[in-house]
């Protein structure tokens, strides 16, 4: 592993490593805080409902908040490429905000599809078009068979983005993404980061859903969720790093005083 560059974590005398705010965008006003699955749900909804903030804003400030920790990763560690696995929901949809950002900003970057295009909606829908509309070429791996070909060119990323499954997910992960989950967690990377919560965990239990990705860095979204601090979560999640995406700090408190 490279040492680390400027911005990386320092360690300081009150506790765990923290980044530097110059260049990552960190809710300080809610550090600690830690939501659930509904509660998240809550402040999104009242954010686009009640204030009328745009999702496609909150889905682009996500983005660009986690493509900035990853081309810190990318100085870091000397990463010549990034791949960028997207999946059909909000998830998929910051991994193509994310892959956006890292482009602009020189990096090489694949970008992988797990459901043809026509199967987007919403948000989701809004970044892949302008990707596309930028030229950028992604690779369908809807089948199993396009997904083992896919893992069969993991050794040459540097580092993995995980925009697979989001905080949504219950239950068990089924195949042919099982197979995908696998070739990601047994393939050595200079860093695994997963986009809210690895793929296959459950963001309020923690547990994996019968397999998880094992990140290194984990990007969560206005706040930590429950499931991420659960006795051996960190397993699955490595470190944590909160990012505003534009939601007012009042509404978390909102939600935890209506849930209280």
């Amino acid at each position: 592993m490279a040492n680390p560059g400027p911005g990386a974590p320092e360690e300081g005398a009150d506790g765990p490593a923290r980044w530097g705010t110059s260049r990552f965008w960190v809710t300080m006003t809610h550090m600690g805080t830690k939501l659930t699955r509904q509660q998240i749900r809550r402040v999104d909804d009242i954010a686009i409902n009640e204030l009328q903030i745009p999702g496609v804003v909150l889905m682009e400030n996500a983005g660009r908040g986690a493509a900035q920790t990853i081309r810190e990763l990318v100085e870091q560690r000397n990463a010549r490429r990034v791949a960028v696995y997207c999946g059909r929901g909000n998830n998929g949809g910051d991994g193509f905000v994310i892959a956006r950002h890292l482009l602009n900003a020189g990096v090489n970057v694949e970008v992988y599809l797990t459901v043809p295009e026509s199967v987007l909606r919403g948000d989701a829908e809004i970044n892949q078009r302008i990707l596309r509309n930028m030229g950028v070429e992604m690779t369908l791996i809807d089948t199993a068979e396009r997904m083992r070909a896919a893992a069969c060119t993991l050794a040459r990323d540097d580092i993995v983005v995980d925009a697979l499954l989001g905080t949504g997910f219950t239950g068990e992960v089924r195949q042919p993404l099982t197979e995908l989950i696998a070739a990601i967690n047994d393939t050595p990377h200079a860093a695994t980061v997963a986009i809210d919560i690895p793929s296959g965990l459950d963001c309020d239990t923690g547990r994996p859903g019968g397999i998880a990705i094992r990140a290194d860095v984990t990007v969560t979204f206005v706040a930590e969720k429950v499931g991420l601090s659960r006795p051996g979560a960190r397993e699955w999640t490595g470190t944590v790093r909160v990012v505003d995406i534009g939601t007012p700090p009042s509404l978390i408190d909102r939600v935890m005083r209506d849930d209280g």
